[in-house]
């Protein structure tokens, strides 16, 4: 039977797993009805957590991580799905329950995929990757509420992350003024770079919120949480928006009904993992034809499966910015 290398994941007595290259069989991966050639991968923080052990991310070991990956169908039983085609796969437990992205070869149920859109191939669409999906679909949740430019600006807290990095660019694209929250001055030229017009410090919005305060986001993307997503809500104007997707300023925040009730604030939840195959479509095709990849060149790195582990810890600390692309064929 041919092998593939794959980078896999070993429990040990320690929380940093026994990280290993390795030469794996079909029979190594998870079940599914769709086998990929693949040809991207990228490094999320979810990822890097699970790489060093800094987070109990994975639940069964071994296992190959990888929350995103993309290439060609070299074998399907699905019948929407057909060998030579280019696929994107994001979501489902990949990389934590199911194997992942960090293998040359990949082999899903066809329902956790969808088809590259024709403006991208797979590097440029894992230069979107998860943070790219993810931040279309919050986009996409104030379009779909109707919110427009003419509104007034839209807050993007953690702009300097992937989810908020592709919001605030997606924005900016379709003429929304767009205000972006960092903790990092080193992110500032970049954020203007992406079309953010301002440049607010997070400091500001981990005080305690007022319940009423004054109004000045016609809506907002938050990607923190927390107390960041406390002081936001009583910012917004009179039937704004706030899309909120992640958790890393906590999984709670404490506010009070009056900004909801007195202003009729709608709060939608976004969570890429369990998005719809339709809406994911959607999402991608959107990306594809308002963002260029040109304008995430600058702040996009590519490695080896060899170099996973080490970028994985500077990621952990905070020494890296932009995307990490994984060519797991090199």
């Amino acid at each position: 039977m041919a092998t593939f290398r794959a980078l896999r994941l070993h429990k040990t007595d320690s929380p940093a797993p026994d990280v290993k290259i390795e030469q794996l069989t079909t029979g190594d991966l998870s079940t599914g009805n769709v086998l990929i050639s693949n040809e991207f991968s990228s490094l999320n923080y979810k990822d890097a957590l699970a790489v060093t052990g800094k987070g109990k991310i994975i639940r069964d070991f071994p296992m190959v991580p990888g929350i995103d990956a993309a290439g060609v169908v070299l074998e399907s039983d699905d019948p929407n799905y057909h060998p030579g085609e280019h696929v994107i796969l994001t979501g489902h437990g990949v990389g934590e329950t199911h194997t992942g992205g960090m293998s040359e070869q990949v082999r899903v149920p066809g329902s956790y995929l969808v088809r590259t859109p024709q403006a991208l191939d797979s590097r440029k669409a894992m230069q979107f990757g998860t943070g790219g999906l993810t931040g279309m679909l919050c986009v996409l949740a104030l379009l779909d509420s109707d919110l427009k430019p003419s509104d007034g600006p839209i807050a993007v807290s953690g702009a300097g992350g992937g989810v908020g990095g592709i919001a605030t660019t997606v924005l900016s694209t379709l003429g929304y003024e767009v205000h972006a929250i960092t903790g990092r001055e080193s992110e500032h030229d970049r954020l203007k770079e992406l079309g953010a017009s301002e440049i607010l410090e997070r400091a500001d919005f981990t005080r305690d919120p007022k319940p009423l305060e004054s109004t000045r986001f016609a809506g907002a993307i938050d990607t923190v949480g927390g107390q960041v997503l406390a002081t936001l809500i009583p910012q917004i104007i009179y039937n704004g928006v706030i899309a909120a997707t992640g958790n890393a300023g906590g999984f709670q925040f404490s506010t009070t009904v009056f900004p909801f009730i007195l202003r009729n604030i709608r709060l939608q939840g976004v969570d890429s993992v369990h998005a719809p195959s339709e809406t994911r479509e959607r999402a991608w095709q959107l990306l594809s034809e308002n963002v260029t990849t040109d304008q995430l060149d600058a702040s996009t790195r590519t490695i080896d499966l060899e170099n996973v582990v080490g970028t994985a810890e500077q990621l952990i600390n905070n020494q890296v910015s932009g995307r990490v692309l994984i060519d797991v064929q090199a």
